[in-house]
């Protein structure tokens, strides 16, 4: 949980130096500047998006797959964009730092070489490995040692799928950009945390199931903290991107949910947090892991956050089913504006069915409303077919689902939230917002949204001086530079700029 901590402060600010986040999610991407200065209300940090880019699964040797050579080409873009547009304003790119969605890897042989598109977590590849994995390590074993939650797709599920790894090496998403940018290979510890084979105690590789899976301990690079340098730009990246070769990359939580963390901007209360974008995050911030029985049967995960907290928390299906219902919809000729659907669903009584939305069953892409209408029915109620009453089926089981794990939170780890943060793409939803704080009986407090982007800047900026102290003085920052709404149960709104 947050504590109080002093104002932060500038020192050795080098003069127009901004940082470049490369901020990639499950369904788009950008490239963001981060400036932070001092000011008369304090430090603050501002954000300008200087490339966006859409991002997704394909069909791709036999699976579903990303396309990692657009998706760096975009990234290289996306860093040139940055570069002419620090210049245009006399200043220079002091780092970069990279975050993406967890768990998923590039395999790359000894020559540097991507042998294939990394599988997406949406492939259903995993699910044939998960008995052979737990034949050879027991479920509460694993668990005692990783804390993480069992998710079928996890990395240890996925690398045990693998059909020959002679001679190659496991780089997670965001360290695998690092090193095409940089020719240094390294893992990113907050990542490694959601792979299987970290030990959450000591926050080091689980050499003993590494072994025992018959992986040697070099299959992923060594481990690196947010706030370490990766390396610098190589000279063919320089030139692609005009920036300079000496320019560093920069480790933050690579994990864009601990980068989103770092950025909740709580101040002495104790929270509980929720990054609401394509998956919901949702969980408390302690200080050690909870390795007990019941939280393994509660599914919860220890997640590594900046500077080695624990991210204690579920995955919560997500705003994906929104999006793929959006999506259905647009191929059947009918599109009408997230705010349209999102008024028509608000005008509905409370009290409609709600779904399980983290079931596996909605993971692939698909008919969603027709899934989610399944769902109901098996429930043994009924879901019209018109989209308000799905976007509100939606919106009332999200809602619900974090209302269920921060109690759970709460209970496990002996905690009590004063407050709800949900940053991210949800904390826009003003719907969603309201529906949390009336089944969290709680407080609310929604924004910033770009907070991935923002805990990559600020942790980029701390490395570099420019930012001092602990996690406190990060947040501090975050307040100043921003005013989240705030939503009471059962009550409207009691600021504005949330937008619907």
């Amino acid at each position: 949980m947050s504590s109080a901590a002093p104002a932060p402060h500038t020192r050795g600010v080098f003069a127009g130096s901004v940082f470049a986040a490369v901020d990639i999610g499950a369904s788009s991407g950008r490239v963001i500047l981060g400036r932070v200065a001092g000011g008369p209300g304090g430090t603050s940090a501002e954000l300008e998006t200087v490339h966006r880019f859409p991002n997704g699964v394909k069909v791709l040797d036999g699976g579903l797959r990303w396309d990692f050579d657009a998706l760096f080409a975009e990234v290289l873009t996306g860093l040139a964009a940055a570069a002419t547009a620090a210049a245009a304003r006399g200043e220079s790119i002091a780092s970069i730092g990279i975050d993406t969605w967890a768990v998923d890897y590039g395999l790359v042989n000894a020559a540097g070489e991507l042998v294939a598109a990394p599988f997406s977590y949406r492939d259903d590849r995993s699910r044939a490995a998960v008995a052979r994995v737990h034949g050879r390590l027991d479920e509460s074993r694993l668990y005692a040692t990783t804390g993480l939650q069992f998710l079928p797709f996890n990395t240890i599920y996925q690398l045990a799928t693998e059909p020959d790894l002679d001679g190659l090496q496991a780089l997670l998403i965001p360290d695998l950009i690092g090193f095409l940018l940089t020719g240094r290979r390294r893992t990113e510890a907050t990542n490694a945390s959601t792979t299987g084979l970290f030990d959450a105690v000591a926050g080091e590789w689980a050499t003993e199931f590494l072994a025992a899976l018959g992986l040697p301990a070099g299959r992923f690079p060594p481990l690196i903290q947010p706030g370490e340098t990766v390396g610098t730009l190589t000279k063919a990246v320089a030139e692609r991107t005009g920036l300079p070769a000496g320019t560093q990359v920069v480790a933050v939580g690579s994990h864009d949910t601990a980068s989103a963390v770092a950025a909740v901007p709580a101040g002495q209360e104790s929270f509980a947090y929720i990054s609401s974008g394509t998956w919901s995050l949702v969980g408390v911030e302690l200080s050690h892991p909870v390795l007990t029985e019941a939280s393994r049967a509660a599914n919860f995960t220890n997640e590594r956050g900046v500077d080695a907290t624990i991210r204690y928390l579920r995955n919560v299906g997500g705003l994906w089913l929104l999006s793929e219902c959006q999506r259905t919809w647009a191929g059947q000729g009918y599109e009408p504006a997230l705010e349209e659907l999102l008024e028509a669903a608000a005008a509905l009584p409370a009290g409609g069915p709600v779904i399980n939305a983290d079931d596996p069953y909605f993971i692939a892409p698909g008919n969603m409303p027709e899934r989610i209408r399944a769902a109901v029915r098996n429930t043994g109620a009924v879901l019209p077919e018109r989209p308000a009453h799905i976007v509100r089926c939606i919106l009332d089981s999200l809602a619900a689902g974090y209302a269920r794990t921060i109690a759970d939170a709460e209970r496990l780890a002996d905690v009590r939230a004063d407050v709800v943060h949900i940053v991210g793409g949800g904390s826009q939803n003003r719907l969603l917002c309201q529906l949390t704080a009336d089944a969290t009986g709680k407080r609310v407090l929604a924004g910033p949204v770009e907070a991935t982007a923002l805990g990559n800047v600020l942790v980029q900026a701390r490395a570099a001086g420019v930012l001092s102290g602990g996690l406190g003085e990060l947040r501090a920052v975050v307040r100043a530079s921003q005013q989240p709404s705030e939503y009471a149960p059962s009550a409207r709104i009691v600021s504005s700029g949330c937008a619907l």
